[in-house]
């Protein structure tokens, strides 16, 4: 299921946005690796930022010091994963209707931030199965940076692909995290990742309380940017633990209130409601999951903004989570 507009939205069919889709993992699976060191410079010519993003970062190498070293390693990786970009270039063959979600989703970002100046170009690549980075809203294969949203395929193959199954891939993501790895997933990632660079992540080390509301707010955020985007996308459960968690609603908050866990800053006392988990252990039957703050936070935004809904969505991004929790009298049954 896409993500587009609906009729209550604002329209901005009409705000320009300026797109450009680059092939990277096609580019870069083409090098002559019988000469790598003497191919990067003209794929530089064409990716003057991400090479060096992709090299350095990605594969740990470096494109100041090439030799012998980096050759051998970039030759071993495109030998080891030309399977995956084979596979990844039959899967993204039609790319039309996720970049026209990411394009949606820029156009509504100029329309509640006009002075963000928006990424002009989405990069595709294949990184190692470990190019895994943590964001305020789970573990994503995707990252932005100075110029463009760089798009990790290799994490978007469908949970059902040979990649994930191994033990080794297993212990970077099991099958709670792997099962997002989805192409529908692609357009979600790249507004979470715009959200986060319009409101950096300030909130480690805070209360429980302070890093619910900041996971909220991030969600409310990407739903007015991806506007039809199912709330299952948006928040990375499956459609049982988001109804089980909507059904337990009231039981929830109860267990924060009456553990005294909503002012608790200790990272190993919360660190499971805040974090990516299979389930919650204090609640039974598996149809709760781990990372339950980050539907907490979301319900307790949604309650304040039902009650002050002009307030605009810089203005909550910069909210004390205290206020807003007061403000909202969220108080589930």
């Amino acid at each position: 299921m896409g993500c587009g507009s609906k009729k209550s939205t604002p329209d901005v069919s009409g705000i320009p946005v300026k797109l450009e889709l680059q092939r990277f993992d096609q580019d870069f699976f083409s090098i002559d690796t019988n000469h790598i060191s003497q191919s990067l410079p003209t794929l530089q010519k064409k990716y003057p930022i991400f090479l060096e993003d992709f090299v350095q970062n990605i594969l740990g190498l470096s494109l100041t010091d090439p030799g012998s070293k980096s050759d051998t390693a970039i030759r071993m990786f495109l030998h080891d994963y030309w399977i995956i970009k084979d596979t990844a270039s039959i899967a993204f063959k039609d790319s039309t209707k996720w970049m026209n979600d990411i394009r949606k989703g820029l156009q509504f970002t100029k329309h509640y931030f006009p002075k963000y100046q928006e990424p002009q170009k989405v990069i595709t690549f294949i990184g190692p199965i470990d190019a895994v980075y943590e964001t305020p809203l789970g573990k994503t294969g995707d990252v932005i940076t100075q110029d463009a949203l760089a798009i990790g395929l290799q994490l978007h193959l469908g949970p059902t692909a040979s990649l994930y199954q191994s033990q080794a891939a297993q212990t970077i993501f099991p099958s709670y995290v792997s099962r997002r790895f989805t192409p529908e997933s692609i357009p979600v990632n790249a507004m979470k990742n715009i959200v986060d660079d319009i409101f950096p992540d300030q909130t480690p080390g805070k209360s429980l309380l302070d890093q619910m509301v900041d996971k909220g707010k991030r969600l409310y955020v990407l739903g007015l940017l991806l506007p039809d985007c199912p709330d299952t996308l948006k928040i990375g459960y499956s459609k049982r633990q988001l109804d089980g968690c909507i059904a337990n609603e009231g039981l929830i908050w109860n267990f924060f209130l009456t553990n005294d866990l909503l002012y608790n800053n200790d990272n190993a006392r919360i660190q499971s409601y805040i974090e990516e988990g299979p389930s919650t252990q204090e609640f039974a039957g598996g149809d709760i999951p781990g990372f339950i703050g980050l539907f907490v936070g979301w319900q307790i935004v949604k309650k304040y903004m039902e009650k002050f809904p002009d307030t605009s969505p810089e203005a909550l991004l910069g909210m004390d989570a205290k206020q807003i929790l007061t403000d909202s009298k969220y108080k589930p049954k």
